[in-house]
Formats: structure tokens, C-alpha cells, sequence
């Protein structure tokens, strides 16, 4: 019993771990992608806060592959007049998936 205790938290700080890592990538992928130029957490600064997008899309099947269009292509018009450029080039299309899925997840 004792072993199988053990295995379960050795596989619970593994996930834990794997959870950090996946956080500090995103962190560094939202700074190589330029998001964080416009964009915050928890607050508004030229373009919504990820906290906003998450709760705008929230319990919609398709938002991470429309978002992951939307900040690929760029646009405007759904947060207010200030245009978003396109960002293709800058994230790899998984890297881009990583970036949506994370915020999203707020």
C-alpha cells in the first residue's frame, strides 16, 4: 500500500512539474510572440487583457482554433478601434495553439 502511495505522489509532482514548465514556456512564447507588448494578465493596455479574451470566449467549442486565426491574421473591431497586426512569422502554429490554449484557460 505504501508503494502505491508513493507511485501516485511521485506521479502527482510529475504533473506538477510538467504544469510549471508549460507555464514558464508560455511565459517566454507570449514574449517572443510580442503579446505582451499590448497585452496583460489581469489588465487592459492596448488590447484586452487575456483574462477578458478568456471570459469573452468562454464554453465556446471552436475559440482556440478561431483565436488561433484571429492572432495569426490580425483584425479589428471586437475589443475597440485599435487594429491588431498580424502575427505570422513570429510563433510556430503549435506554439501559437500553446499561447491560445493557455490563455484561454484563465
Amino acid at each position: 500500500m505504501k508503494f502505491i502511495l508513493g507511485m501516485m505522489a511521485a506521479s502527482l509532482l510529475g504533473l506538477a512539474a510538467q504544469s510549471a514548465v508549460a507555464a514558464t514556456d508560455v511565459s517566454a512564447l507570449t514574449q517572443k510572440g510580442g503579446c505582451m507588448a499590448c497585452h496583460s494578465a489581469d489588465k487592459k493596455i492596448l488590447g484586452p487583457s487575456f483574462k477578458d479574451v478568456a471570459a469573452k470566449y468562454k464554453g465556446q467549442s471552436d475559440a482556440q482554433e478561431m483565436l488561433v486565426k484571429k492572432v495569426k491574421a490580425g483584425g479589428s473591431g471586437v475589443w475597440g478601434p485599435m487594429p491588431m497586426p498580424a502575427n505570422t512569422g513570429k510563433l510556430s502554429d503549435d506554439e501559437f495553439k500553446a499561447v491560445v490554449g493557455w490563455v484561454l484557460s484563465l
